[in-house]
């Protein structure tokens, strides 16, 4: 069932409704078990493995979609920081989490046609598993976007739209799309349904470790990894698995923190900024949509945000791939942002962070 974060109404997940009448975003309404190992299908070796806990509209629709994504294996960086290599994916980035997901759901309920927006991950993700699904697809990019993940993209066989502007003028483009043509829009920030996936990162986190690190370091843009790092980690907190929450350190380029500044100020709501160019693109989203919602999860739960300097991400990339680790700017942001981080609140051991978008994607 969705149901509106807004104004509480209700429609069957069946619905093609980008959103809420009222404006408002749909949450996903469902019941799962407790989470437990017991449950998780260990002859399955992908993250459908924790289908009993996702909410999936039937048992066969993601069999056909899947491409074994997740199950990504965590690695050390140092002895106080591990790696969750969530770019070893089919389209190397950790989007096909919640990609997965949101198609099986479009092929669940007969969708044959997408639209999405994305800053080049997330569209890629979609793009190949609608290719996967054999369904239509047009994904909508700003200026900008590195050139490799519109080939990424188009290889899928789906069409781009390449928009001038930002980040933020690009969606506006592609749900003014949306509306005038009543596609489906399959974005990974309006549909609930993707965070079913992104969740798993903290299942696998606890399968593999047998526990949860102290500390866990994530990007924050549109906040689809921390809402579903949330949703996992609460699933876990209720079931007694964990005593208390990790400490959740938000990441935010330091040229779009609107998040950033909203937590700094006490504020419920994104603070207005202008987006400066940033080579942590994955991460520049100025006027984040459910903004509120990861607000909220930060006042709750005591989440710190830092700043991924500018000036230190090259470093960064250059430090990863000195341990053989070749990642994206954006992803290398997190490592830029941890250093930050432990010189304001200092040494910071048994911290996990994820590794969300391969080198291969972006320009050396």
């Amino acid at each position: 069932m969705f149901v509106c974060s807004s104004c509480g109404a209700r429609e069957p997940a069946t619905t093609r409704a980008s959103g809420c009448a009222c404006g408002g975003l749909w949450d996903l309404e469902h019941e799962h078990p407790p989470f437990g190992l017991d449950a998780v299908d260990r002859g399955e070796w992908s993250m459908f493995r924790y289908r009993a806990f996702m909410g999936l509209d039937d048992d066969t629709a993601w069999r056909s979609v899947t491409m074994g994504e997740g199950m990504t294996p965590i690695i050390d960086f140092d002895d106080d920081l591990a790696l969750k290599m969530d770019y070893f994916m089919p389209t190397l980035s950790f989007k096909d989490r919640g990609a997965a997901v949101l198609v099986a759901h479009c092929v669940s309920i007969g969708v044959e046609n997408v639209a999405q927006d994305s800053s080049g991950n997330a569209g890629h993700a979609v793009a190949a598993y609608c290719a996967r699904a054999g369904i239509g697809c047009e994904i909508f990019v700003p200026e900008g976007t590195s050139p490799k993940k519109i080939d990424l993209i188009r290889a899928c066989g789906a069409t781009v739209n390449v928009v001038p502007g930002n980040r933020d003028h690009c969606a506006e483009v592609c749900r003014a799309k949306v509306a005038d043509e009543g596609v489906y829009y399959a974005n990974h920030v309006y549909n609930p349904v993707f965070y079913e996936g992104t969740k798993t990162f903290a299942y696998e986190i606890y399968e593999q470790l047998g526990r949860v690190p102290a500390n866990i370091l994530v990007p924050v843009g549109n906040g689809t990894l921390f809402l579903g790092l949330m949703k996992g980690l609460e699933d876990l907190l209720h079931a007694g698995l964990i005593e208390t929450m990790p400490q959740i350190i938000a990441v935010q380029a330091q040229g779009c923190d609107p998040l950033l500044r909203a937590a700094e100020a006490g504020a419920s709501q994104p603070v207005t900024v202008t987006p400066e160019p940033t080579l942590a693109e994955g991460i520049a989203i100025g006027a984040p949509m459910r903004g509120a919602q990861i607000l909220a999860h930060a006042r709750r739960y005591g989440v710190r945000f830092v700043h991924a300097p500018e000036d230190e991400i090259l470093r960064a990339r250059a430090a990863l791939a000195a341990r053989g680790v070749y990642c994206e700017h954006t992803t290398a942001a997190n490592l830029a942002a941890y250093w930050q981080y432990c010189r304001q609140w200092g040494p910071t051991p048994d911290c996990l962070t994820a590794m969300c978008g391969a080198g291969l994607k972006s320009d050396h």
